[in-house]
Parts: C-alpha cells; sequence; structure tokens
C-alpha cells in the first residue's frame, strides 16, 4: 500500500500571558475611547475641561501605541502569513496604518494641548471632536480589517471555508 506525502501544515502557538496583555490591553483601549469620545461627542456644554481632554487624548495615544506594538513585537501579524502567506500584502498595508493611526492621534493631541494652554483659536473644540471622531472611524475599520485578518488566516489553518 502506497503512503500519501505528508501534508505540511502552518501551526500557530498560543502563549497564553501574550493573550492576556493583548486583552487588558484591548479593554483599557476601548475604555479610553469610549471616554474621549463621550467627551467630544456630548453637547457643548458637557465637555470636559481642556486639560482634562488633552490628558485623557494623551493617556489615550500611549496605549495605542502599547497596542500597535504589542500586535507587532508579539508576531499578530507574522503568525497568521506563516499559516496563509497569501495574507502577506494585506498584513502589511495594516501594519503601515499603525504609523500613519498614530501620527494622527499624536496631532489630536497637539491640538488638544494647545487649545488646553489657549494658543489656538475659539473654534477648535468643534474641529477637535470633528477630527477625534473621523479618527475613531478609522481605528475602528482598521481592526476591523485586522479582525477579518486574522479569521481569514486562522479560518484557512482550522479548514475553515470549505
Amino acid at each position: 500500500m502506497a503512503t500519501e506525502p505528508a501534508k505540511v501544515v502552518g501551526t500557530v502557538t498560543v502563549n497564553a500571558a501574550f493573550l492576556q496583555e493583548i486583552k487588558e490591553d484591548s479593554h483599557e483601549l476601548r475604555r479610553l475611547l469610549a471616554e474621549a469620545h463621550a467627551a467630544v461627542a456630548g453637547p457643548v456644554g458637557m465637555h470636559m475641561a481642556s486639560r482634562q481632554l488633552a490628558e485623557l487624548l494623551a493617556r489615550l495615544r500611549d496605549q495605542l501605541a502599547m497596542h500597535f506594538a504589542l500586535e507587532e513585537a508579539y508576531g499578530y501579524f507574522e503568525e497568521p502569513l506563516s499559516v496563509a502567506p497569501r495574507l502577506s500584502s494585506q498584513a502589511d498595508a495594516l501594519r503601515a496604518q499603525h504609523r500613519d493611526l498614530y501620527l494622527e492621534i499624536c496631532e489630536l493631541v497637539d491640538q488638544a494641548q494647545r487649545r488646553a494652554y489657549h494658543e489656538s483659536n475659539g473654534n477648535s473644540l468643534r474641529a477637535l471632536a470633528a477630527d477625534f471622531l473621523a479618527f475613531c472611524d478609522k481605528l475602528q475599520q482598521h481592526e476591523s480589517r485586522e479582525n477579518d485578518l486574522m479569521t481569514q488566516a486562522f479560518g484557512d489553518d482550522i479548514g475553515g471555508g470549505d
């Protein structure tokens, strides 16, 4: 009886400590996003003090930097690509968006700090709010595309989509 050659299957190892860190990071990131969203989206009279908003956005910036660093440092992209190399261009594009999104949140922090220290014009709160809400939409779309990438890669690995 002839034997068939062994099928090479990519595997992904799961690091429990890494998953816990990602979970905690994601929870804190979502909390800060919700808090900042509420601060800029509420009625004009309900906005938090300028310095508090600047501090909140700075904490969000730092948390987002941690979020992106965790994804990149722990192979969040490389692991799935070893399983599904056809997704590499999509992963590269998503990884490149980390820099753009980080620079965008840095600019929002700068705007908030200029406003807090009276270095900007009077309509800056509305502009900051609009810019922040647009940033939130971009970030949500980015995270959704990352989730789709992981689903595609791991779905292929476990035989999904058949």
